[in-house]
């Protein structure tokens, strides 16, 4: 069975590295595998344990944290990226855009412009504020999306919304529709990702 967590002792803290592109699900069975060599690690509570190797959601750091805490009441730092980037760019799109015709488009989208796709969209650039992407399947943008962004607009509601930062008034995936109020305080912290879950799209 493939191994996707390893864990090392180093300088005096303990490192968790998990593999990039694993299902969370894989992660989540390899960690409890290595709970006990973790265990055996573990001196006292001035030993640092930092998890690290993937971009990580809200709710996965959440269900790794309470995993290791049942073993170790532990805080357990997380070293992986919090914008998207390219790193994430290269997650997201072998996971959820990889399985989808996909169209380049190089430079940003101005004010007025407007590009559709039936399968999913990648810009190599910003879309600016009165600009509108819609497609069929996943849209990723390798820069600000301050534009109307339409996924899933043929009705997939797995498909996600991805950009190095997030910062527009609406995002809509297939029939759902999120209205962005930034004075809220959720939105204080620059966001990445988007995706159904239920009946409401989570912006993370």
């Amino acid at each position: 069975m493939a191994q996707y967590v390893t864990i090392n002792l180093k300088k005096d803290q303990i490192i968790i590295r998990l593999s990039e592109f694993p299902e969370q699900k894989e992660i989540i069975t390899s960690l409890k595998k290595k709970l006990s060599e973790l265990k055996k690690l573990y001196k006292n509570e001035k030993t640092p344990i930092i998890v690290t190797g993937r971009v990580l959601k809200n709710k996965e750091i959440a269900e790794i944290q309470k995993i290791i805490k049942k073993q170790i009441n532990v805080e357990v730092e997380f070293d992986s990226p919090k914008d998207l980037g390219l790193h994430g760019i290269k997650r997201v799109y072998n996971q959820d855009v990889g399985q989808s015709e996909t169209k380049y488009h190089k430079g940003s989208i101005r004010s007025g412009q407007k590009m559709e796709f039936e399968g999913s969209l990648v810009i190599l650039g910003d879309v600016n504020g009165g600009a509108e992407v819609i497609a069929g399947e996943n849209i990723v943008v390798l820069g600000a999306l301050r534009g109307l962004a339409h996924a899933g607009a043929k009705g997939n509601k797995k498909a996600i919304i991805a950009a190095e930062k997030i910062d527009c008034p609406q995002l809509r995936i297939s029939n759902i529709i999120k209205e962005i109020e930034y004075d809220e305080e959720e939105y204080n912290t620059r966001k990445t990702y988007a995706y159904v879950e239920g009946k409401e799209i989570i912006l993370e």
